[in-house]
C-alpha cells in the first residue's frame, strides 16, 4: 500500500520581510524628521501632524508672529491631496496584497521626499523652494497617512501621538486596563523622539537637505524590506 506524498508547503509571500509593525515604527521615525524640517526650516509649519497644523493656521490667522497663513494652507491643501490620492489607490489595491500596496506607497513616499531633498540641495533659501517642500512633504505624508489608516494596525498611526498617549495613559495599569499594548505605544513615541530630535539637530547645522534625504533612504529601504503581515 503506497501513500500519496505530501506536498511541501507554499511559502506566503506576504510575510517575508519586516513586519508591518516594525515598519510603521520606522516610519513614525521619518515622521518627526519631516515635521522638524517642516517646522524649524520651512517657517513653524507641519507638514506631517495636521492636528498640529490647523493649530498654527489659527495662530497665523489671528496674526501671531513667526506664522504664515499661506504656508499652512498650502500644507493642508497639499496634505488632502496626497491622502485624496492614497485613497484613491487604496480603493484599487487594497484587496489584493497588503505587502505590494505598502510597498507602493512607501516608494513614492521616497520618491517625493527624495525630489523635495534634491531641491533643498540645489535651491536653498528662497520662497519657491518653500512652497515646492511644502508641497512634495506634505502630499508625501498624506498618501502616507490615507494608506496607514486603511491598514488599521492598532496604535500605530505614524504621525499622531495624542490618542497613543491617552491609550498609554488610561489602558495602563494605573487606569482601568492592564497595559498589554503599552510597548507599542511606548515604542511609538520613542520612535517619534528619535526622529525629531536629529532632525532637528541636523536643521540647525546642516540645514534641510541631509535629514530630507535621510528620511527619503529610509522610506526607500523600508519599501524595499516591508511585508504584508501585522
Amino acid at each position: 500500500m503506497t501513500t500519496a506524498p505530501t506536498q511541501a508547503a507554499v511559502p506566503d509571500p506576504e510575510a517575508r520581510g519586516l513586519r508591518l509593525v516594525i515598519v510603521l515604527l520606522m516610519l513614525t521615525v521619518v515622521s518627526g524628521l519631516i515635521d522638524a524640517v517642516s517646522y524649524l526650516g520651512l517657517g513653524r509649519v507641519f507638514t506631517a501632524n495636521m492636528t498640529g497644523n490647523v493649530v498654527v493656521l489659527g495662530f497665523a490667522a489671528a496674526g501671531a508672529p513667526g506664522f504664515s497663513v499661506p504656508h499652512t494652507a498650502t500644507s493642508l491643501a497639499g496634505f488632502l491631496l496626497g491622502a485624496a490620492a492614497g485613497g484613491r489607490v487604496a480603493a484599487r489595491v487594497a484587496q489584493g496584497s497588503r505587502r505590494l500596496w505598502a510597498r507602493l506607497t512607501l516608494v513614492a513616499e521616497a520618491a517625493l521626499v527624495g525630489v523635495s531633498a534634491v531641491v533643498a540641495f540645489v535651491w536653498p533659501d528662497t520662497t519657491g523652494t518653500r512652497y515646492a517642500l511644502i508641497v512634495l512633504t506634505a502630499f508625501a505624508m498624506g498618501l502616507r497617512n490615507a494608506t496607514v489608516r486603511k491598514l488599521g494596525v492598532a496604535d500605530l498611526t505614524t504621525t499622531v501621538l495624542t490618542m497613543t498617549l491617552t491609550g498609554l495613559a488610561s489602558e495602563s495599569r494605573l487606569g482601568d486596563g492592564t497595559g498589554h499594548r503599552s510597548p507599542r505605544r511606548t515604542a511609538s513615541v520613542i520612535a517619534m523622539l528619535a526622529g525629531a530630535c536629529p532632525g532637528a539637530w541636523l536643521v540647525l547645522h546642516h540645514g534641510l537637505g541631509i535629514p530630507l534625504l535621510l528620511a527619503a533612504v529610509t522610506s526607500g529601504m523600508l519599501a524595499v524590506v516591508t511585508s504584508g503581515r501585522e
